[in-house]
């Protein structure tokens, strides 16, 4: 039998953080292990912002989670809201994560998450040199193209030299991974008519062993909906992050202008699950508005994830103008897997509007088109509980099932990285 490899990832939040990526990383970490020994570094648990006392006593913590290694750096406390400590958080992980570095031994491989914008790439492209190992970068969010995307920053200087580290990060590497075609498309853009790294699309996922479709009168679902006011309505939802990348207060306003009832009768609902740096915004618009048909509901433990997904009618999936072929809304997944119509805010071609269409799964608006958002969403009012809008959600379940399981895009990672 061939001896395992030494497989090291960069992963600025990992399990037990709820971070999507750090969910995706973990999974993938932990389907790898037949072919690698795997260590994760990573920052100690502090998605929230806020960090444990446990955690607060030393620079780095050794775990061991499920079979892989965890070396966990301390950094400092931060506010979502306030951008000077969320970079100070993200500049102290990259210092340690690079001297943690130094702590682990041998490794074949250096695998870099695009997390944090700019930096996981430079960590791999150190990484490698350190450990004289081939370097891998999975690429879930271009940067700087996502921060020009919201206005994050407007500094001409800093958006180029980020856009310098990151295609060097490209071009150092051994392999890049995107996720989703139109990412693909941006990294050949970056380069035009010089030499495209070496690169591959591989999807993400979500464990469809974990969320799968419930029957309404699940005892769970109907607790979920008992709990938040969710009874005998039909129930539109957005879960996930609450941030800047969704154009949410415009969506907010749609929502001001759509009927309250559908045809029989029920109550419609817009649910919002989770939490981000404008979620206080959404509620103050809400509260001036007096909104009654919105309600506001906190991240669900991912033990709990099946029961809230499986309570919506219909899942909103969402990216604001400018995030085509930069970011890749990884809610779609969960959202199929629990076999749901989807209400795609999307731009043509990418990667999930294209899963969407292809699968005939849900109807879909371009960002900024409010008329036809409100169309759409009007549509599944007056077509609510039909058997239409169920076999949306079936083809999409079915889709999964056949081309998107963790299963297969972790046997995709495995080969491109031994092949690489």
């Amino acid at each position: 039998m061939d001896e395992k490899k030494n497989l090291l990832i960069y992963a600025h939040y990992y399990i037990p953080d709820v971070a999507s990526t750090g969910q995706i990383v973990a999974e993938l970490a932990e389907g790898m292990l037949d072919k690698f020994n795997v260590t994760v570094i990573c920052v100690v648990p502090s998605y929230t912002g806020q960090i444990e006392e446990k955690y607060r006593k030393q620079k780095y913590y050794k775990e061991n989670i499920n079979g892989v290694d965890i070396l966990r750096v301390r950094v400092p406390e931060f506010t979502k809201s306030s951008k000077k400590s969320r970079i100070k958080n993200i500049v102290a992980y990259f210092f340690r994560a690079i001297l943690a570095t130094y702590k682990v031994g041998k490794q074949d491989y250096v695998f870099s998450i695009s997390q944090p914008p700019i930096l996981g790439g430079l960590l791999g492209v150190i990484g490698k040199r350190i450990k004289h190992a081939k370097f891998i970068y999975n690429i879930q969010d271009f940067n700087p193209e996502q921060t020009m995307a919201v206005s994050y920053s407007k500094n001409k200087l800093i958006l180029k030299l980020m856009m310098m580290a990151d295609k060097y990060s490209c071009k150092k590497s051994n392999l890049v991974i995107t996720v989703g075609r139109d990412l693909l498309d941006t990294l050949k853009n970056r380069f035009k008519n010089k030499k495209v790294p070496n690169a591959v699309v591989i999807n993400n996922w979500i464990n469809e062993k974990d969320i799968y479709p419930l029957e309404s009168n699940n005892e769970k679902v109907q607790e979920f909906k008992k709990k938040y006011n969710l009874e005998n309505k039909f129930i539109f939802m957005y879960s996930g992050n609450i941030g800047l990348y969704y154009d949410l207060e415009n969506i907010l306003k749609v929502i001001e202008k759509i009927d309250t009832k559908t045809p029989n009768g029920q109550d419609v609902i817009f649910a919002f699950v989770g939490e981000g740096t404008i979620l206080n915004k959404l509620k103050e618009y809400k509260e001036e508005k007096n909104l009654e048909n919105v309600v506001f509901i906190p991240y669900q433990d991912k033990k709990d994830l099946i029961y809230s997904l499986n309570a919506a009618d219909v899942h909103f999936c969402v990216n604001a103008k400018g995030i085509k072929g930069v970011s890749c809304p990884s809610k779609y997944y969960g959202i199929a897997a629990a076999g749901k119509p989807i209400l795609g805010v999307l731009e043509e071609n990418t990667e999930v509007g294209l899963l969407i269409e292809e699968t005939n799964g849900g109807l879909v608006s371009e960002p900024n088109d409010y008329e036809r958002l409100e169309q759409n969403i009007n549509w599944f009012i007056q077509n609510s509980n039909s058997e239409e809008i169920k076999q949306m959600g079936k083809r999409s379940r079915e889709y999964l099932e056949n081309n998107l399981t963790k299963q297969i895009s972790i046997e995709k990672y495995k080969k491109a990285i031994l092949d690489c």
